[in-house]
């Protein structure tokens, strides 16, 4: 619940329309693929496939139509490319749901170049995703090296962010990613603060987990779920930072979805060791269950 009006300016809220079938709200995540998409990761010998192919990749492979790229995966963010990469998308029948956003520069900064460079590289992406026709960016908050996170700094910073978004019909979401910068608790209250609907959380089932014990863990998903939107990250495990692999409880997190009503979509981003493929296709079956 939004406690009063939203203090960015702009479209008084996003009206997207989801789509009702379990299959229909599944999307892929190219991250997982990343030793496979051509680009600063990929691993020698492996096969080659261009990012604006991958949504007919999706299609032939899962049968899945939408896609999340992931920003480390575009050769270019120039107009002409991303022309390039919509066509494509639309030739295969298929639709861009979220742009997974990674930037350098952190918006909590002291010092104030810093900061602007997160703006800029933030609304960068918001006109990146009107030409892609993506309705929504996930924008990251790399830590500061002046400053430990600063609620009132990020939230400047990405009301100018929302300005930009809300005027274009882009929804802009938060990921419980870093567990420094991303805590779920500290975006819970910047989303608060902020106090506009077009930020929004995108609840990571496992990055959280594989940081924290496991109730803060579950709490803090539990709180995001209530604040998101548009996309959440579908993960069943991943090795933690002591090499030890984090099994996610899949119908406590479903749960959580279903209890707040999140109507979404669901994006599969398989993060643990082994074939992204059979660990994709585990989650796409794991997700058809539980959204039936």
């Amino acid at each position: 619940m939004w406690l009063g009006p939203p203090l960015a300016r702009g479209v008084s809220a996003p009206d997207l329309h989801f789509p009702s079938k379990p299959r229909q709200r599944i999307t892929v995540a190219s991250y997982p693929f990343r030793e496979f998409i051509a680009g600063p990761e990929h691993r020698p010998g492996s096969p080659t496939i261009e990012l604006k192919d991958f949504a007919a990749h999706v299609v032939e492979k899962f049968n899945i139509d939408k896609i999340e790229p992931w920003t480390g995966h575009f050769p270019s963010s120039d107009e002409k490319y991303l022309e390039q990469f919509r066509a494509a998308v639309e030739k295969a029948k298929a639709a861009i749901v979220n742009i997974a956003v990674d930037g350098e520069h952190s918006p909590y900064a002291i010092e104030r170049s810093e900061r602007e460079q997160a703006i800029a590289f933030s609304k960068r992406w918001v006109d990146a995703a009107v030409v892609l026709g993506s309705p929504s960016i996930r924008t990251n908050l790399p830590p500061a090296k002046d400053s430990p996170p600063n609620l009132e700094r990020t939230a400047a910073s990405l009301l100018r962010v929302l300005e930009q978004a809300s005027a274009k019909n882009v929804v802009v979401n938060l990921e419980n990613d870093n567990p420094v910068s991303e805590d779920p608790y500290f975006l819970v209250k910047l989303i608060e603060r902020v106090n506009s609907p077009w930020l929004r959380a995108l609840p990571d089932f496992c990055n959280t987990l594989a940081a924290k014990d496991a109730d803060y863990a579950y709490r803090g998903i539990d709180a995001m779920f209530g604040y998101a939107y548009c996309v959440t990250h579908v993960k069943s495990s991943e090795a933690n930072s002591r090499g030890r692999t984090v099994h996610v409880d899949m119908a406590k997190t479903f749960g959580f979805l279903k209890r707040h009503g999140y109507r979404g979509y669901c994006s599969m981003e398989w993060d643990d060791a082994g074939d992204p493929y059979r660990g994709t296709a585990d989650l796409i079956k794991t997700t058809l269950q539980y959204l039936s």
